[in-house]
């Protein structure tokens, strides 16, 4: 906002209203937001449309998701709205995917690779 004061070092704020979704780069039908990174993490505002699945993958760090908007489904467990996600290193997301469509928080590791299963 124009009369905020300035931030200190180290802080960022980003308006993730103004900021375009864009396609990612895993699966159709899924789209992102970064909203910062710092001290090797990230975080993403994800949205996937309904039907879209993303691939089988191996987290090669840590993962922690928050659901905002609508389902997710996670390893055959249904998320929605107010459901938190944790996925240590090691583990594998088997064809998570979004039936009726969601919004989900995602904070990770940068030294993450994509490590598809199939």
């Amino acid at each position: 906002m124009a009369n905020d004061p300035p931030l200190a070092p180290g802080f960022a704020c980003i308006d993730s209203a103004r900021m375009p979704w864009v396609p990612s780069r895993f699966a159709q039908g899924v789209e992102i937001k970064n909203l910062g990174k710092a001290d090797g993490r990230a975080m993403q505002l994800v949205r996937f449309a309904a039907g879209a699945t993303f691939p089988s993958h191996r987290h090669t760090g840590p993962e922690f998701i928050y659901v905002l908007e609508g389902e997710a489904v996670q390893n055959g467990r249904r998320l929605t709205a107010g459901y938190a996600g944790v996925a240590a290193q090691g583990t594998v997301d088997v064809d998570f995917r979004s039936d009726t469509g969601c919004v989900f928080l995602l904070a990770y590791d940068l030294n993450q690779v994509f490590d598809k299963t199939r």
